[in-house]
């Protein structure tokens, strides 16, 4: 059976080709996460667009600037009222009323619901009008920024600028109210991966001639994500301060990418028992891995479609839901190689006459699937679930349990596939032969 040379394959291989060229799309895609905002909307007729949704304070801001706005009838034979359009703020509740009336009220205008806070309409509009206006936010809470269009018979096209920002002790602060303490969460994540880091360099170092090449992998990814979180950490504290990023989003986004792909990675690998059962990939796991990495670019890049260019995209739910079909589809293929290699120890111990370092191994297995799936299903589900019930103001609190999660999960696969002599991989008493063989016999546990 030939041996899977690791470097070799990856660089001919078509998949990872791809991959380097998506990987320089990914770093020209003009990026503006911020909270100062510049929107282009094109030839929409929407009845409602959602540009933001933003948690304010007491003393909440906003402000619009609306330049280059054409319209083009559906109808030839509709008349264009420019005062059939402008811009309104409401908050969460308000806003579903206002949805709800617009659905069900027949020729009802969203502008001249009392639950709208107007900003302005496009009253006396030209070719050339530039619009502007700023409304105070005084009673604190989430609210959503919003164009209304009572004339969709008429396309609109324009330029938006937005900035939303909360006064703290008389400075601007432009993250939203749940979001303020995430540059200091972001921050205390970089020095524990930082000090996990050094941790994992310096048993790699002590235990030189036992590691493999899958923990060259594993400190590549405690590496990238160190570095996610110092971008991240730095990317909310310039948009905080002065409204955007500073280009701390691009290598936010770049970082966040390796990182995925690398932990994707290592759970195949270790699924596959590569390095610490064989040096070598069957063809089947092969190509999960090469199905994998080509769908991690593409969810990496559809993340950041999804974030650059927000609700008022007409495709922008699309996206959405194509973030979560390639999520979905990844989490799923990466549970396959743990399962065959699960199979492959039971049905081993049968037949090589090594019950108990194949029970070993099928524990620590049956262990990793478990976690795995745990980790996967609360990052995914439950932490989505919990932000649903959240006050706005505790919004930071999703990133907290999903970074915690993600702490724990590296902290168990860190610990229990380090090089040392007595891995449960490669170190198993023959001398528990016989009550392995009994309790494989007996137990069914080890079915999946």
């Amino acid at each position: 059976m030939e041996h899977f040379n690791f470097c070799t394959t990856f660089l001919h291989h078509p998949s990872l080709q791809l991959l380097y060229t998506l990987l320089l799309l990914l770093s020209s895609i003009p990026v503006s996460l911020s909270e100062i905002k510049n929107t282009w909307v094109f030839d929409d007729y929407r009845s409602m667009i959602l540009f933001e949704r933003f948690g304010f304070n007491k003393n909440g801001h906003v402000s619009i600037s609306v330049r280059n706005v054409t319209w083009t009838p559906r109808n030839q034979n509709r008349r264009f009222d420019p005062s059939s359009m402008g811009f309104f703020v409401a908050n969460i509740p308000s806003f579903i009323t206002i949805w709800n009336e617009s659905e069900y009220n027949e020729g009802f205008c969203v502008l001249s619901s009392r639950y709208a806070k107007l900003i302005f309409k496009f009253d006396n509009l030209t070719a050339d009008s530039t619009y502007t206006g700023s409304v105070e936010i005084n009673e604190p809470d989430e609210y959503n920024l919003v164009f209304g269009n009572c004339q969709p018979e008429f396309r609109v096209s324009m330029h938006v600028h937005t900035e939303m920002y909360n006064l703290k002790d008389g400075e601007k602060d432009f993250l939203p109210a749940g979001k303020t303490p995430l540059p200091k969460l972001y921050f205390l994540f970089f020095l524990i991966y930082a000090g996990f880091f050094i941790v994992w360099v310096f048993a790699c170092v002590n235990q030189r001639p036992r590691v493999e090449k899958i923990h060259l992998i594993m400190g590549a990814l405690l590496l990238f994500k160190c570095l996610k979180m110092i971008c991240a950490s730095e990317d909310k504290m310039y948009v905080r301060k002065t409204g955007t990023p500073h280009g701390w989003d691009v290598a936010f986004y770049i970082f966040g990418f390796l990182k995925g792909i690398m932990l994707f990675t290592v759970i195949i690998l270790i699924g596959t028992g590569w390095s610490f059962l064989k040096p070598y990939l069957q063809e089947r796991e092969k190509q999960v891995l090469m199905t994998v990495i080509p769908l991690q670019v593409l969810e990496n890049i559809v993340y950041v479609v999804i974030s650059e260019t927000g609700p008022a995209t007409r495709d922008w739910m699309t996206w959405n839901q194509l973030f979560l079909l390639i999520d979905i589809a990844c989490c799923c293929v990466v549970l396959f190689p743990i399962i065959w290699s699960i199979r492959s120890l039971r049905e081993a111990s049968k037949t090589d006459g090594k019950v108990a370092r194949n029970l070993e191994k099928l524990t620590l297995f049956k262990q990793f699937y478990i976690v795995v799936i745990a980790y996967l299903y609360f990052t995914r589900i439950v932490v989505s679930a919990i932000g649903a019930f959240l006050n706005y103001r505790w919004e930071w609190m999703i990133t907290a349990l999903e970074e915690g999660a993600s702490l724990v999960f590296y902290a168990f696969i860190f610990y229990n596939f380090q090089p040392m002599e007595k891995n449960p991989y490669l170190v198993i008493s023959d001398e528990e032969e016989n009550a392995a063989a009994q309790m494989l016999e007996d137990d069914d546990s080890f079915e999946l």
